[in-house]
């Protein structure tokens, strides 16, 4: 593989790590700022609200730019976000910086995922992008713990200003190792627009936001979940995070392999699983050895299903799928937005810390029929096609 995987691989390090940290340390973040958990959850909704803005907007704006320099840009806002986290005297404060951190990561992945794939042979694509997205999953295994037991040894702001410095690391890793690539064709807004007539990149683009939206519904209030529910100290929330995190990084390597041979089967297979696991995991949250276990399946499972999901919708937008692409990126922050704000209601209706993880099956079961649709339109798409193919042989023999 390229070594420039390997520097976008960095990058999504350290935006996933801002993702998904603040769930390790929202209690504290909550008391600090004197507010509720549903209303410290929105510092989690708030960032993938802010991520959808970002995936669209910024890739559509820098459609025309050279994606090396447009990483290096957004990679600079980055790191303004994570330094205004840091130093947030308030609540709202404390939000802008989120949203101002968020703004690059859709547009990050998305333009990053078509790199990684413009790098390797198409029969390497999915691979490419799983490779890519391993630095979301070390975030999990390695940061995200660390940056928890962090944030509780010398106080949350710690681990944003930690982040930042990660922020500029990744930084230097794209200016060194990422090559400028000349486009084969001018980049245009309008074809890139045109890719949005394709039913099966709605589809995907569906399919993403209730697949991974289940999921990390369940995660968002997973710190409760663990404290309240299964009766682990607060102080083993690291460690916790890590076994979630070796999860994801085995389901990402796995899940590239399988969607390397077929992206839908994956898909049925995985999100199937992924539903029973998160029911199970609701009927057993009050065994800490049953919710270890659920924790690893439920990141393996989760996860796995990234690059088929993301693979996806590039496959069905072949000729121009920089902002579709980055569409998808959006809908795993919508998903994201909507598990959270669906397991915030739960949570606010009185139905308990198992309740997010209830809502997260009921979402991904959802995902599973539309993965259903999907599969059976492109099958017909593709039996029409050859039928169609074979007539016009026969006239032209």
């Amino acid at each position: 593989m390229p070594a420039g995987l390997i520097a976008l691989a960095l990058g999504g390090f350290g935006i996933g790590l801002t993702e998904f940290v603040i769930t390790g340390l929202l209690p504290e973040v909550a008391a600090d700022y004197g507010v509720t958990e549903t209303t410290a959850g929105w510092l989690v909704t708030g960032y993938a609200l802010a991520v959808i803005i970002g995936a669209l907007g910024l890739t559509a704006a820098t459609t025309r730019l050279p994606r090396k320099q447009v990483l290096l840009g957004l990679l600079v806002l980055f790191v303004i976000g994570n330094t205004l986290s840091a130093a947030a005297p308030t609540y709202g404060v404390m939000m802008v910086g989120r949203v101002v951190a968020a703004l690059c990561h859709g547009a990050f992945f998305g333009i990053g995922s078509v790199v990684a794939s413009n790098m390797v042979a198409r029969e390497r694509r999915a691979s490419a992008v799983a490779l890519m997205f391993t630095g979301l999953t070390a975030s999990n295994v390695l940061g995200v713990p660390f940056g928890t037991f962090l944030g509780l040894a010398l106080g949350w702001r710690a681990t944003f200003w930690a982040i930042a410095g990660i922020g500029v690391v990744a930084l230097v890793g794209v200016l060194v190792l990422v090559p400028a690539v000349r486009q084969a064709e001018q980049p245009s807004l309008v074809r890139e627009l045109g890719a949005f007539r394709s039913g099966q990149v709605w589809l995907s683009l569906g399919i993403t936001v209730l697949g991974y939206g289940g999921m990390f519904g369940a995660f968002t209030y997973i710190a409760y979940t663990l404290t309240s529910v299964s009766g682990f100290a607060s102080s083993t929330a690291p460690w916790l995070l890590v076994v979630f995190g070796v999860g994801l990084f085995v389901g990402n390597f796995v899940g590239g392999k399988l969607a390397a041979r077929s992206i839908d089967g994956t898909l049925l297979v995985v999100l199937s699983a992924l539903t029973v696991v998160l029911a199970l995991f609701a009927l057993v949250a009050t065994s800490p050895a049953l919710t270890v276990v659920a924790l690893v399946l439920m990141g393996a499972f989760g996860f796995a299903t990234v690059p088929a999901l993301q693979t996806r919708v590039m496959q069905h937008a072949d000729h121009a799928p920089t902002l579709a692409s980055g569409a998808n990126i959006a809908a795993f922050n919508l998903g994201n937005a909507l598990g959270a704000w669906i397991g915030g209601l739960t949570i606010a209706a009185g139905l308990g810390y198992t309740s997010p993880i209830w809502a997260g099956a009921g979402i991904t079961v959802v995902s599973v029929a539309l993965t259903l649709i999907a599969a059976a339109a492109a099958r017909r798409h593709r039996r029409a096609t050859a039928a169609t193919s074979g007539t016009g042989s026969v006239a032209t023999a």
